[in-house]
C-alpha cells in the first residue's frame, strides 16, 4: 500500500509548523517540506535586529534541528515550484523533474515590494527579507559610513537600530507625515520618533525619493525636492507583496493573498495555505485581511494542518505582534483598523514604557504596549473575551 503523500510548498515559520503538525495531527504518510534556501526554515523577525547587528548566527535561528526533521520523517527539498497541475496532482519543479501529491499545502510568504526609482538596482542598495540579504548588508556595513533606509515602518525602525549598534550614522525617509503611520495612533509614532532621534539617528518624513544616484555603487539618495542625502548603504523596507503567481496560475482564488476560509482551505478543497501569502476573514474585525506576523503563521499552519488530517479546526486566535528596536519591546494586541478613540496609560513624550490603547464604539479592540508586559496579556485577554472595560481601568494599567 502506498502511502499518502503531503507536500508543503515554503519552508519558513508557516511551513515549518505545518510539517511538525501534521505529525501531531497523526498524518502518517510522507512530507516533504520544500524550499529555496540551503539553510534550515529559521526565524525571520530576529533578521532585522539580532542577526543584523552581529548578535546571533543562523544556527541560533533555527526554528527547529535538523535531528528534528529525521526524527519525524519530514523531507526537506532545496528547489523550487514552478507550476501546480492541480488534475493530475503533480507539481512541476524547477529542475525539471514532476512531484506528485495527495495533499498540498502552500505556505509561499512574500516578498519586498521595490522602489519604483531610478537607480534601484546600483551596488549598496538592499532589501531585507532573508539571511543572504543580511549578510550582504552587513558585508557593506562593515565598510560604510552613512546608511539611508528608505521606509519608517517597523522594519526600517528595527533596521535603523541595529545599523545604529554597528557604528553608522542612520538617516531614514518617510513619504508620509509620520513614521508607523499606517499602523499606529500618532502617539506611538511619536515616540518612535523621539526614541530614535535620541538615539542618533536623523528621521525626514513627508519625503519622497526620486531617484538613486552614483557611478556603479550608489552614493546619493535625491529627494522629489531636489535635495540629495550622501548614502554609501541604502536599504529599502516599503513593505511586502504577497507570492500569489504560483497559485494563481493554477486557478486559485487571490485577492491580496491565497484566499482561505477558516479551515486555511484554498477554493480548491484538497489545497490549504498559511502564512504571509494567505488572506482570510476576521469576523471580530468584519474584514478580510492578510497578516504579516509570525503568531498568525503558525496558527493558520496548525489549522491547514488538521484540515489536511480531515479534521476540522478554525483559525481563532486574536492577531498579535511585536518589534525590537534598541531596549524596547513593543508588543501589539488584535488590529487597531476602524479605531475611534485611544486611550493612553503613561507618557509617551519621555520615559520609555507606555500603552496605547484603541477601542471602537467603547470596545477595546487592540493595544500598543511598549515595555509593559502585563498591559499586552491584560489586552489579549479583554479583547479576546470582548470583556466590557472601564477607561479608568486602562489608563490605571502599568508594569507589575
Amino acid at each position: 500500500m502506498t502511502l499518502p503523500r503531503a507536500v508543503i510548498v515554503g519552508a519558513s515559520h508557516a511551513g515549518a509548523q505545518l510539517a511538525a503538525s501534521l505529525r501531531q495531527e497523526k498524518w502518517d504518510g510522507e512530507i516533504l517540506l520544500i524550499g529555496n534556501e540551503s539553510a534550515l526554515p529559521y526565524q525571520r523577525p530576529p533578521l532585522s535586529k539580532a542577526y543584523l547587528a552581529g548578535k546571533s548566527t543562523l544556527e541560533d535561528l533555527a526554528i527547529r534541528s535538523a535531528e528534528f526533521y529525521a526524527k519525524q520523517d519530514i523531507q526537506l527539498l532545496d528547489v523550487t515550484v514552478d507550476a501546480i497541475d492541480r488534475s493530475a496532482g503533480q507539481l512541476g519543479l524547477s529542475n525539471g523533474q514532476t512531484l506528485a501529491f495527495d495533499k498540498l499545502a502552500l505556505c509561499l510568504g512574500a516578498r519586498p515590494r521595490r522602489l519604483p526609482a531610478s537607480g534601484a538596482d546600483l551596488a549598496g542598495v538592499f532589501y531585507l527579507r532573508t539571511a543572504a540579504d543580511v549578510e550582504l548588508i552587513r558585508d557593506a556595513a562593515t565598510a560604510a559610513r552613512r546608511a539611508v533606509i528608505v521606509g519608517g515602518g517597523y522594519i526600517g525602525l528595527e533596521t535603523a537600530a541595529s545599523l545604529r549598534a554597528l557604528g553608522l550614522d542612520v538617516t531614514v525617509l518617510e513619504a508620509t507625515d509620520r513614521v508607523l503611520e499606517r499602523v499606529t495612533a500618532p502617539g506611538v509614532s511619536a515616540f518612535f520618533d523621539r526614541i530614535h532621534r535620541e538615539e542618533g539617528v536623523t528621521i525626514r518624513t513627508g519625503a519622497l525619493v526620486q531617484a538613486l544616484t552614483g557611478d556603479s555603487q550608489v552614493r546619493e539618495v535625491v529627494l522629489a525636492t531636489g535635495e540629495s542625502i550622501p548614502a554609501d548603504l541604502v536599504i529599502v523596507g516599503i513593505g511586502v507583496e504577497p507570492n500569489v503567481e504560483l497559485a494563481a496560475a493554477a486557478g486559485l482564488a487571490v485577492d491580496n493573498g491565497v484566499l482561505i476560509d477558516a479551515h486555511a482551505r484554498t477554493s480548491d478543497p484538497d489545497i490549504v495555505a498559511a502564512g504571509d501569502c494567505a488572506s482570510h476573514d476576521i469576523a471580530r474585525y468584519g474584514r478580510r485581511v492578510r497578516l504579516e506576523s509570525v503568531p498568525s503563521a503558525g496558527e493558520q499552519a496548525k489549522v491547514a494542518a488538521a484540515t489536511m488530517c480531515g479534521k476540522s479546526k478554525e483559525i481563532a486566535a486574536l492577531p498579535w505582534f511585536w518589534s525590537d528596536q534598541y531596549d524596547l519591546k513593543l508588543q501589539i494586541a488584535g488590529l487597531n483598523t476602524g479605531y475611534d478613540e485611544v486611550i493612553l496609560s503613561g507618557d509617551p513624550s519621555s520615559g520609555r514604557d507606555f500603552t496605547c490603547f484603541y477601542l471602537r464604539d467603547g470596545e477595546l479592540i487592540a493595544a500598543d504596549c511598549v515595555n509593559r508586559p502585563r498591559d499586552f496579556m491584560f489586552s489579549k485577554q479583554v479583547i479576546t473575551q470582548r470583556r466590557p472595560v472601564q477607561r479608568e481601568q486602562l489608563v490605571g494599567q502599568s508594569v507589575d
